[in-house]
């Protein structure tokens, strides 16, 4: 399979960066999308050139590292697929392919086709976690938790964190990211008492970060490797506006 592949190259944050263009003749529609840019970096290397950065890890659609905007697409023309996931059988020879990296202001360029997503990790230090005391484990029954409950909670709790809905996003929006988050916690009874202080945090450091605000696009649904729904937004916004209104609050009634 022939391809032609424009690629963003960048050396580092602070270099424009820009598009260029390789040619690739021997890929094959057996091989991930990830295997095909292993091909060609083989290739750069034996040329002598520098082989284009690109972030991965489990290859297996799992930590969503392998994040990549391919044809404007954030994760490429498959819904609910990782770019690891991504087979060469859904492009066709001759295809002319444009890869680049995540585009947002909370996600700066590092080099070539990664970017630096700590803004996540700090907003989940913000508030995505539970203070409880340690200890053996208690019995998974112990908390009675309604069906319905755990299995939105489990929903939530999908995100892999991946960067998808802001790069797929207009205003470059993390707000996917953080309803999912806060979500899968402020649902269950063990994340309700600071319920209130994790949905004013985490929104408060999203914002810190550069990301922009909803509008209600749904492009971060549609291009979710997990299909997140964006009925968790909502419910941000619904916990964020109890919590702004009553600060002293608890973490109010169990909620669906």
């Amino acid at each position: 399979m022939r391809l032609t592949l424009r690629i963003w190259r960048q050396k580092d944050r602070n270099d424009p960066g820009g598009l260029q263009t390789y040619q690739l003749d021997d890929a094959n529609e057996h091989m991930s999308f990830l295997e095909m840019l292993d091909v060609l970096n083989q290739h750069l290397i034996e040329k002598g050139d520098e082989p284009v950065a690109f972030e991965h890890d489990c290859r297996e659609g799992i930590c969503g590292a392998c994040s990549l905007v391919i044809n404007g697409v954030a994760h490429g023309p498959l819904s609910k697929t990782t770019v690891c996931q991504l087979h060469m059988r859904f492009f066709h020879e001759g295809q002319t392919i444009t890869i680049e990296p995540w585009r947002a202001k909370g996600f700066p360029v590092l080099r070539d086709l990664i970017v630096d997503r700590s803004s996540f990790d700090r907003i989940m230090q913000a508030g995505g976690f539970i203070d409880v005391r340690t200890g053996a484990a208690p019995d998974a029954n112990a908390i009675p938790i309604a069906k319905p409950t755990s299995d939105l909670a489990m929903d939530a709790a999908e995100c892999i964190g991946c960067g998808a809905c802001v790069a797929a996003c207009p205003n470059g929006s993390a707000m996917l990211f953080v309803a999912a988050k806060a979500s899968h916690l402020n649902l269950l009874p063990q994340g309700l008492p600071e319920k209130a202080r994790r949905a004013r945090a985490m929104v408060k450091q999203m914002e810190a970060e550069g990301f922009g605000s909803c509008t209600n696009f749904a492009e971060c649904e549609a291009q979710c490797p997990k299909g997140i729904s964006i009925n968790f937004i909502a419910k941000l916004n619904r916990d964020f506006m109890k919590a702004s209104l009553f600060p002293q609050g608890g973490g109010g009634k169990r909620e669906a």
